[in-house]
């Protein structure tokens, strides 16, 4: 009754505006680098393809692996600590990355990003939930999580015109002032949390196991299309990260100190938000990713023309996102869940109807992307809320770096599902069956999204643990 009374704190939203924007930086860092790829294949001839992608490869794969750590350590030794020392890491690694002499250093500063980049995000989202209220939690992971859209809908847009205007050293030194920024200025404005529930020490034996298992099963998902998804080397790979794994849930389960505490799927909300993460981010991923290669190799268009002509969709998931935090606080994850499961396959559905051959920008492009957009809006921010839902807030680092875990593998699945399904067609009609098998896959993801939250999802006004 009195929840709407609630006060927050001034130093809670700036709390809120530090971590948004770590986490835009953060988020952006894993699209924006792709729009650079020809240009680093210009400014480093002699390096072969393999060696460009893991450019690209070795932050996604160092952020997934180091992710459980890290959240263990923010809740263990501080989460304001971790937070900025990890943005401090991430400055440092992009200035040798912008500054990198040869291929081999800059994957060699990729690596340095993905270790701050890994140790900044599950804090940045643990100092967000334990400063504001219990009642208002959903209002600001509203807001935190409208920068994974808008992260997705400048990345494209904003490469382009970094890369247009300067070269590929460009989104990298991007980063330097804005992390600078929040690290002279953050400190004053984030109070400190740690979790006085977690043991003094941890199962170290899980930490390479979690690390490598992780990691392992990220580099297999990312070579399926490049290997073959049959191949003796990818069958290899998944079986050794299924066994380091297992591993890992074998000391998990049986440690008095575990690294993650499986306990936590005990707790429904939080399974099904993982499991819906899956679906959503497969599903907008797989779009995000296909769409933009179909623009440019179909109907000839720029890669700037193209960051702009599908910007508005994610964009709209910025302004639906913070409004929606709002809403879960009066009727829960599920419901929105739901709704943003039938949006995005009904944008999906109008791909299948209105984008040909021919270029048809308002209803084969824009109006499946204000839908998706519309659907994201009610997907990023609120699958956080409803996995966290009734996280006890002594294992918000520990529950957030789980989640967000599952998010990356989520990614690179989806990605990886987009290219082998489209494969290398020799025409236009080609390539518009491999994204409409595609999109027919990224409906399919939503519909089991949409079922999931219709009757396991909260509908109960959000009142996040306060234990």
């Amino acid at each position: 009754m009195n929840e709407e009374k609630v006060s927050i704190p001034k130093r809670s939203w700036l709390t809120l505006a530090v971590t948004s924007i770590a986490a835009f930086m953060i988020a952006i860092e894993t699209s924006i680098i792709s729009l650079a790829l020809p240009q680093l294949r210009a400014g480093f001839p002699d390096a072969t393809e393999s060696k460009l992608s893991w450019i690209v490869n070795a932050y996604t794969i160092g952020v997934a692996s180091l992710l459980l750590v890290s959240g263990w350590l923010a809740d263990r030794f501080g989460r304001k600590k971790l937070f900025f020392w990890g943005l401090f890491v991430f400055l440092i690694a992009s200035c040798a990355a912008g500054l990198a002499p040869s291929a081999n250093f800059l994957i060699g500063a990729r690596i340095i990003q993905a270790i701050g980049g890994a140790m900044q995000y599950p804090a940045g989202l643990a100092l967000l939930l334990a400063a504001f209220p219990p009642s208002k939690i959903q209002t600001a992971i509203g807001t935190w999580g409208a920068m994974g859209g808008l992260a997705a809908a400048l990345g494209p847009t904003l490469g382009a015109l970094l890369v247009d205007a300067f070269d590929w050293q460009a989104v990298f030194f991007i980063n330097v002032p804005v992390a600078a920024i929040v690290i002279i200025f953050g400190p004053r404005w984030v109070t400190e949390s740690y979790s006085e529930a977690i043991p003094t020490k941890v199962d170290l034996i899980s930490v390479p196991l979690a690390s490598l298992g992780v990691g392992t099963a990220i580099f297999a998902i990312t070579q399926g299309n490049k290997w073959g998804w049959l191949s003796p080397s990818l069958i290899i790979s998944f079986t050794i990260a299924a066994l380091l794994v297992l591993a890992f849930i074998f000391r998990s389960k049986r440690h008095p100190a575990p690294l993650f505490d499986l306990a936590l799927f005990k707790l429904k909300t939080f399974s099904v938000g993982m499991i819906g993460t899956l679906f959503f981010i497969v599903a907008f991923f797989a779009w995000l990713i296909s769409l933009p290669t179909f623009i440019q190799g179909t109907w000839e268009w720029s890669v700037l023309k193209t960051g702009f002509a599908i910007a508005p969709g994610p964009l709209l998931t910025a302004f639906v996102s913070p409004p929606a935090g709002r809403l879960a606080e009066r009727i829960g994850n599920g419901p929105l869940l739901t709704v943003g499961g039938i949006l995005g396959a009904a944008g999906l559905t109008c791909h299948l109807l209105f984008t040909k051959v021919e270029p048809d920008y308002l209803k084969g492009i824009l109006l499946p992307s204000l839908l998706i957009g519309f659907s994201a809006g009610f997907g990023f921010a609120q699958l956080i809320g409803a996995a966290m839902r009734d996280v006890p807030r002594d294992q918000f680092g520990m529950a957030g770096a789980g989640r967000t875990t599952i998010f990356q593998l989520s990614l690179a699945l989806g990605v990886a599902l987009a290219f082998t399904i489209i494969g290398r067609p020799d025409n236009p009609s080609e390539a518009l069956d491999g994204l409409q098998a595609t999109w027919l896959m990224g409906i399919g993801c939503y519909l089991l999204q949409t079922v999931l939250f219709a009757f396991f999802g909260s509908s109960d006004k959000t009142s996040t643990n306060t234990s």
